[in-house]
C-alpha cells in the first residue's frame, strides 16, 4: 500500500524538480569560482544610455497601436459597417489560426542562436511587415468605398489583413517581449528601461486618446467633415512609420548580454518546463479560469465619453486628473521602492489592490448615478485620478516581477524556453476563444446598445442601457484583476532568496560564457567588471 504514494511522489518530484544542468541543481563548488563576479554582475549596470532609451521609442509606437486598436471594433462596425456577428466570426477564425501559428514561431525562436542574438533578428525582419499590414488594414475604408456593410469584399479584406498582421505579430512580438530579459543581468537596468518605456508609451497612448474622441464628436455633430475612415487611415500610417523606425533601431542598437544554453532541449520537453516554474504555473491557472470572459467587444470607453459624459470637452476634464498624475506617478517609483524595501512582490500586490478599490468605487458610486452627468463625471474623475497615481510604479513593478518569473525558469532548467512555454500559456485564450466569442455576442446583446445610432449625448435615451455600458467599461475588469492578483499572494521570490537565485544564475551564465565563448557581449561585461575590481 505504501508503494503507490512513493511512486506518486517520485513522479511529482521528477516533474517539478530542477533539471540537472540548471543553476538550481549544479554543484555549488563548480559555480562558486564565479561567485564574486556573479554578485558584481547582479549589482553593476551594463546598459548604455542609448540602449536604455531606444526600447522606449518602440514602446511609444506599440502603445499608439494599442490605443488605435482600442477602437478597432468600432472601425469594423461603424466605419466599415460590418455586422458584429461577422466581426466576431473573423476574430474567432484568426484566433484559431493563431493557435496553429504560435507553436511554429515559439519552437523556432527557442532554437535560434545567432551572432546577433536570439531576439534581435526576428524584430528586425518582422517589424516592417507587421506595421505595414496594420497601416493597410486601417487604410481599407477609403479604397473599399461605399460597398454594403456585409459585402464579401469587405469581409475578405479584413480577414486577409488580420491574417497577415497576426502572422507577423507572432514573429515580432514573442522575441520583442523577451528581448528585455536578455539585454542585461542587472535588475536596476531593467527597471530603468521599464521606466522609460512606461513614460514614452504613456505619451503614445495619450496622443491617440486625446485626438480620436474629439474628431469623432466634431464629425458626429457636423462641425467638420473629416470622415472617420480618413482618421483611421492617417493614424494607421503614422503608427506604422514610428513603429518601423523604433523597432529597427532597437534591433540594431540593443545588445543581448545573457548567455544561453548552446543546445536547447527538444521542443516537447521544453513545452512542459512550465511545470518547473511554480510562479508561472499559478499565473497560468488564474488566466485560464477567466480567459473566457469578455467585456462585450465594443469601444465602451468611447460610448461613455461621448454619450454619458456628454462629449469630448467634458471627457477631457473627466480624464484630466488622471492625465496630470499619470506622468507624475513615475517620480513615485523610487519612493515605492524605498517604502516596500525593494520587495517587488509586496509593491505589486498593494498596487493591484489599489486598482481594485478604485474600480469598485467607480461601480459603487457611478452605476446608480449614470443619468446624473455631473455626478458620474465627478465619480469617474476622482477614482480614475486616484488610480493614475500608481500607474507608473504598478507597470514597472509588474514588468520586473514578470521578468523574475521568466528568469526563474532559466534557474530551474538551465534554458530560456520563452517561446515554447509561451505556446502553452498562450493557449489559454485560444482554447476558450469560442466561449469568449459567445460571451462577446451575448454581452453586446445584453447591453441593449444600438450601434447604428450616432454617438451623441444620451442618444440611446435609456438609463438601464447606460448602466450596463458603464459596467462593461469599468466593472467587468474587477473580476479579472481580483483573480489575477491571487497568485501573487503566494509569490516568495523576494529578499535574500531572490538575490541568492540571481547570484547562482549569473554564476552559471559566467561559466557558460567562459567555457563556450559564444557570447561576446556578456564576456565584455565580465571583463569590464573584472577591470573595475582591479582598479579598486
Amino acid at each position: 500500500m505504501s508503494e503507490q504514494p512513493n511512486s506518486a511522489k517520485k513522479i511529482v518530484d521528477k516533474v517539478f524538480s530542477a533539471e540537472k544542468n540548471s543553476a538550481a541543481a549544479m554543484e555549488k563548488g563548480e559555480l562558486g569560482k564565479y561567485n564574486r563576479f556573479a554578485i558584481k554582475m547582479f549589482h553593476t549596470r551594463a546598459l548604455t544610455p542609448k540602449e536604455s532609451i531606444i526600447p522606449a521609442i518602440g514602446e511609444f509606437a506599440t502603445k499608439m497601436l494599442d490605443g488605435l486598436d482600442t477602437y478597432r471594433t468600432l472601425y469594423y462596425i461603424n466605419v466599415l459597417k460590418i455586422d458584429m456577428v461577422y466581426v466576431t466570426l473573423i476574430l474567432t477564425l484568426i484566433g484559431i489560426y493563431d493557435v496553429l501559428n504560435n507553436p511554429l514561431v515559439g519552437i523556432a525562436y527557442d532554437k535560434t542562436r545567432t551572432r546577433w542574438g536570439k531576439s534581435r533578428p526576428y524584430i528586425l525582419l518582422a517589424a516592417i511587415p507587421f506595421y505595414f499590414s496594420t497601416a493597410i488594414l486601417y487604410c481599407g475604408a477609403p479604397f473599399l468605398g461605399e460597398r454594403p456593410g456585409n459585402d464579401p469584399a469587405k469581409i475578405i479584406f479584413v480577414f486577409t489583413m488580420l491574417f497577415i498582421q497576426e502572422t507577423f505579430s507572432t514573429i515580432y512580438n514573442i522575441p520583442r517581449g523577451n528581448l528585455f530579459n536578455l539585454i542585461s543581468p542587472n535588475p536596476t537596468d531593467r527597471i530603468n528601461v521599464g521606466l522609460y518605456m512606461q513614460y514614452l508609451g504613456g505619451i503614445g497612448a495619450s496622443i491617440i486618446f486625446t485626438i480620436f474622441p474629439p474628431l469623432m464628436e466634431l464629425n458626429n455633430k457636423g462641425y467638420i467633415n473629416f470622415p472617420m475612415s480618413s482618421v483611421f487611415a492617417v493614424m494607421g500610417i503614422i503608427v506604422a512609420a514610428i513603429g518601423c523606425t523604433g523597432n529597427i533601431m532597437m534591433a540594431l542598437k540593443c545588445e543581448e548580454r545573457i548567455i544561453l544554453q548552446p543546445k536547447p532541449a527538444n521542443s516537447i520537453k521544453a513545452l512542459f518546463y512550465i511545470f518547473k516554474n511554480k510562479y508561472m504555473l499559478r499565473n497560468f491557472m488564474a488566466d485560464f479560469s477567466i480567459s473566457w470572459l469578455s467585456n462585450g467587444g465594443y469601444s465602451w470607453d468611447v460610448v461613455t465619453q461621448q454619450e454619458i459624459f456628454g462629449g469630448s470637452i467634458q471627457s477631457f476634464f473627466a480624464y484630466l486628473p488622471y492625465n496630470i498624475v499619470d506622468s507624475a506617478s513615475l517620480a513615485l517609483i523610487p519612493k515605492f521602492q524605498k517604502f516596500f524595501k525593494n520587495n517587488n512582490k509586496n509593491a505589486l500586490v498593494a498596487l493591484r489592490l489599489w486598482d481594485i478599490v478604485c474600480l469598485g468605487g467607480m461601480c459603487l458610486f457611478g452605476i446608480p448615478n449614470v443619468d446624473k452627468k455631473w455626478v458620474i463625471f465627478g465619480v469617474y474623475a476622482f477614482f480614475h485620478g486616484i488610480n493614475g497615481l500608481n500607474n507608473g510604479p504598478a507597470n514597472v513593478f509588474e514588468a520586473e516581477v514578470s521578468r523574475e518569473i521568466n528568469d526563474y525558469t532559466e534557474y530551474m532548467t538551465g534554458e530560456r524556453p520563452d517561446g515554447s512555454i509561451g505556446i502553452f500559456t498562450g493557449l489559454v485564450s485560444k482554447i476558450t476563444a469560442p466561449l469568449n466569442a459567445l460571451c462577446t455576442v451575448a454581452l453586446f446583446k445584453w447591453s441593449g446598445y444600438d450601434s447604428t445610432i450616432d454617438m451623441l449625448p444620451w442618444s440611446q435615451g435609456n438609463k438601464i442601457v447606460y448602466q450596463k455600458v458603464f459596467f462593461l467599461f469599468v466593472g467587468i475588469n474587477l473580476i479579472r484583476d481580483l483573480v489575477r492578483t491571487i497568485p501573487y499572494f503566494f509569490y516568495d521570490l523576494t529578499g535574500e532568496k531572490r538575490e541568492k537565485i540571481y547570484v547562482e544564475l549569473n554564476e552559471r551564465r559566467a561559466l557558460l560564457a567562459k567555457e563556450s565563448t559564444i557570447n561576446e557581449e556578456l564576456e565584455s561585461v565580465m571583463n569590464a567588471v573584472e577591470k573595475m575590481e582591479t582598479n579598486t
